[in-house]
């Protein structure tokens, strides 16, 4: 285990507390989730590299939304809902 010490404005520790953010589970659970966020826009980024590296044309906002509409009536034919 590791002990960190932060400096917080009161307001904002004071909210947190309320909130009971400022538990060990809490923040373990914060900072994996936002670790998470972090690889995963990594990840995206390097995907866009790539794809613009390759002359890939964008998708347009109707084309994605196609997709994803697509993806989640899979997800629930196999049902896992989204």
């Amino acid at each position: 285990m590791t002990t960190i010490q932060i400096e917080l404005p009161d307001a904002t520790a004071k909210a947190a507390r309320a909130a009971g953010l400022l538990t060990p589970q809490a923040l373990d659970r914060l900072l994996t989730d936002a670790l998470k966020r972090q690889e995963a826009a990594d990840s995206l980024l390097s995907i866009a590299d790539r794809v613009a590296a390759a002359g890939i044309e964008p998708m347009s906002m109707d084309e994605i939304n196609a997709e994803v509409k697509a993806a989640r009536a899979e997800r629930r034919q196999r049902g896992q809902v989204s």
